[in-house]
Protein backbone atom coordinates (compact mmCIF):
# COMPACT_ATOMS: atom_id res chain seq x y z
CA UNK A 1 0.00 0.00 0.00
CA UNK A 2 1.67 3.51 -0.80
CA UNK A 3 1.76 6.84 0.89
CA UNK A 4 -1.66 8.70 1.13
CA UNK A 5 -1.99 11.77 -0.66
CA UNK A 6 -1.06 15.05 1.07
CA UNK A 7 -3.23 17.68 0.82
CA UNK A 8 -2.37 21.45 1.85
CA UNK A 9 -4.22 24.47 3.14
CA UNK A 10 -3.14 28.04 3.55
CA UNK A 11 -4.78 30.97 5.40
CA UNK A 12 -3.82 34.70 5.51
CA UNK A 13 -3.63 37.27 8.62
CA UNK A 14 -6.58 36.77 11.01
CA UNK A 15 -7.99 33.52 9.11
CA UNK A 16 -4.86 31.66 10.74
CA UNK A 17 -6.60 32.54 14.55
CA UNK A 18 -9.37 30.58 13.54
CA UNK A 19 -7.24 27.57 13.02
CA UNK A 20 -5.96 27.50 16.15
CA UNK A 21 -7.79 24.53 17.18
CA UNK A 22 -5.63 22.17 14.14
CA UNK A 23 -2.96 23.69 15.08
CA UNK A 24 -2.59 23.30 18.93
CA UNK A 25 -3.08 19.94 19.32
CA UNK A 26 -0.23 19.22 16.79
CA UNK A 27 2.01 21.54 18.76
CA UNK A 28 1.53 19.51 22.14
CA UNK A 29 2.44 16.26 20.50
CA UNK A 30 5.00 17.12 18.47
CA UNK A 31 6.89 20.16 20.82
CA UNK A 32 7.18 17.74 23.89
CA UNK A 33 9.79 15.37 21.70
CA UNK A 34 13.25 16.07 22.65
CA UNK A 35 15.18 18.29 22.36
CA UNK A 36 12.07 20.77 22.77
CA UNK A 37 10.56 18.79 25.83
CA UNK A 38 7.74 21.85 25.94
CA UNK A 39 5.44 21.74 28.94
CA UNK A 40 2.59 24.13 30.08
CA UNK A 41 4.38 27.29 30.42
CA UNK A 42 5.74 26.77 26.58
CA UNK A 43 2.73 25.54 25.29
CA UNK A 44 0.66 28.83 26.87
CA UNK A 45 3.49 31.14 25.36
CA UNK A 46 2.81 29.64 22.23
CA UNK A 47 -0.84 30.15 22.18
CA UNK A 48 0.05 33.67 23.18
CA UNK A 49 2.31 34.63 20.59
CA UNK A 50 0.46 32.91 17.88
CA UNK A 51 -2.78 35.30 18.75
CA UNK A 52 -0.21 38.05 18.58
CA UNK A 53 1.58 37.59 15.41
CA UNK A 54 -1.72 36.71 13.75
CA UNK A 55 -2.02 40.30 13.50
CA UNK A 56 1.29 41.24 11.58
CA UNK A 57 0.96 41.80 8.32
CA UNK A 58 0.82 38.67 5.13
CA UNK A 59 1.28 36.40 8.09
CA UNK A 60 0.54 33.08 6.39
CA UNK A 61 -0.69 29.44 8.03
CA UNK A 62 -0.04 26.43 5.76
CA UNK A 63 -1.50 23.23 7.41
CA UNK A 64 -1.31 19.59 5.61
CA UNK A 65 -2.78 16.81 6.05
CA UNK A 66 -3.10 12.73 5.07
CA UNK A 67 -6.53 11.09 5.08
CA UNK A 68 -8.13 14.42 6.22
CA UNK A 69 -5.90 14.37 9.65
CA UNK A 70 -3.38 17.30 10.36
CA UNK A 71 -0.21 16.21 9.89
CA UNK A 72 2.19 19.17 9.69
CA UNK A 73 1.84 23.14 9.80
CA UNK A 74 4.21 26.07 9.42
CA UNK A 75 3.41 29.62 10.09
CA UNK A 76 5.48 32.63 9.55
CA UNK A 77 5.19 36.19 8.19
CA UNK A 78 7.51 39.12 6.26
CA UNK A 79 9.59 40.06 9.17
CA UNK A 80 8.53 44.01 9.14
CA UNK A 81 10.64 46.92 9.67
CA UNK A 82 10.83 47.34 13.21
CA UNK A 83 11.83 43.30 14.12
CA UNK A 84 13.82 42.62 16.25
CA UNK A 85 14.76 39.03 14.84
CA UNK A 86 18.60 39.77 14.06
CA UNK A 87 19.04 41.85 17.09
CA UNK A 88 18.43 38.83 19.26
CA UNK A 89 21.61 37.32 17.33
CA UNK A 90 24.79 36.95 18.92
CA UNK A 91 26.56 37.88 16.00
CA UNK A 92 26.76 41.43 14.93
CA UNK A 93 25.20 42.24 11.51
CA UNK A 94 25.22 45.24 9.19
CA UNK A 95 22.85 47.77 9.26
CA UNK A 96 22.25 46.87 5.17
CA UNK A 97 22.17 43.17 6.48
CA UNK A 98 19.65 43.38 8.93
CA UNK A 99 16.88 46.47 7.29
CA UNK A 100 13.82 45.14 6.79
CA UNK A 101 10.70 46.35 4.62
CA UNK A 102 7.81 44.05 5.63
CA UNK A 103 8.44 42.46 2.18
CA UNK A 104 12.15 41.36 2.09
CA UNK A 105 12.57 38.48 4.77
CA UNK A 106 9.95 35.71 5.51
CA UNK A 107 10.47 34.42 9.10
CA UNK A 108 9.12 30.75 9.75
CA UNK A 109 8.55 30.37 13.62
CA UNK A 110 6.79 27.36 13.28
CA UNK A 111 7.41 23.96 11.19
CA UNK A 112 6.80 20.98 12.40
CA UNK A 113 5.55 17.50 11.02
CA UNK A 114 4.12 14.30 13.15
CA UNK A 115 6.24 11.99 14.11
CA UNK A 116 4.77 9.31 11.91
CA UNK A 117 4.49 11.68 8.77
CA UNK A 118 8.27 12.43 9.02
CA UNK A 119 10.68 12.26 5.56
CA UNK A 120 8.58 11.61 3.36
CA UNK A 121 8.97 15.55 1.99
CA UNK A 122 5.67 16.86 4.13
CA UNK A 123 8.22 19.58 5.53
CA UNK A 124 9.49 20.52 1.91
CA UNK A 125 5.78 21.24 0.68
CA UNK A 126 4.86 23.45 4.02
CA UNK A 127 8.06 25.37 3.45
CA UNK A 128 6.94 25.64 -0.09
CA UNK A 129 3.42 26.46 0.32
CA UNK A 130 4.51 29.05 2.92
CA UNK A 131 6.52 31.05 0.86
CA UNK A 132 4.62 31.11 -2.50
CA UNK A 133 3.98 34.27 -4.08
CA UNK A 134 5.36 36.28 -0.81
CA UNK A 135 7.75 37.42 -3.16
CA UNK A 136 10.38 37.66 -0.58
CA UNK A 137 14.41 38.01 -1.07
CA UNK A 138 15.33 35.37 1.71
CA UNK A 139 13.73 33.17 4.41
CA UNK A 140 14.72 33.11 8.29
CA UNK A 141 14.09 30.43 11.20
CA UNK A 142 15.82 29.25 14.39
CA UNK A 143 16.33 25.49 14.67
CA UNK A 144 17.90 24.14 18.37
CA UNK A 145 21.60 23.47 18.39
CA UNK A 146 20.99 19.89 20.10
CA UNK A 147 21.98 16.70 18.76
CA UNK A 148 18.20 15.92 18.41
CA UNK A 149 17.93 18.71 16.03
CA UNK A 150 20.06 17.09 13.59
CA UNK A 151 18.19 15.83 11.37
CA UNK A 152 16.42 19.18 11.12
CA UNK A 153 19.70 20.71 10.57
CA UNK A 154 20.68 18.72 7.98
CA UNK A 155 16.99 19.09 5.99
CA UNK A 156 17.53 22.88 6.26
CA UNK A 157 21.17 22.55 4.67
CA UNK A 158 19.61 20.40 2.13
CA UNK A 159 17.25 23.03 0.72
CA UNK A 160 19.78 25.88 1.15
CA UNK A 161 20.08 27.34 4.60
CA UNK A 162 23.43 28.58 6.06
CA UNK A 163 23.56 29.31 9.45
CA UNK A 164 24.64 33.31 10.13
CA UNK A 165 24.38 33.17 13.64
CA UNK A 166 23.28 32.30 17.23
CA UNK A 167 20.33 33.12 19.90
CA UNK A 168 18.88 32.87 22.61
CA UNK A 169 15.48 34.70 23.51
CA UNK A 170 16.04 34.72 27.67
CA UNK A 171 18.52 33.31 30.18
CA UNK A 172 16.04 30.73 31.02
CA UNK A 173 15.69 29.79 27.12
CA UNK A 174 17.21 27.29 25.20
CA UNK A 175 19.98 28.33 22.40
CA UNK A 176 19.14 28.17 18.43
CA UNK A 177 20.55 28.76 15.40
CA UNK A 178 19.40 31.36 13.07
CA UNK A 179 19.44 29.87 9.40
CA UNK A 180 19.09 32.01 6.04
CA UNK A 181 17.96 31.46 3.14
CA UNK A 182 19.02 33.79 0.10
CA UNK A 183 16.02 33.02 -3.10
Amino acid sequence: MGQPSITVQRWEGLECAAQLDIVLPMYKEIWVEPPYREGPREIAEFVDRFAQEVFLPRARLVVARAEGLPIGYAFGYPLPADTGWWKAMDEETTPEFAAETGHRTLGIVELAVRAGHRRRGVAARLHGELREGLGVERVTLAVRTEAEAAPAHAAYAAWGYRRIGRWQPADDKPVSDIMLLDL
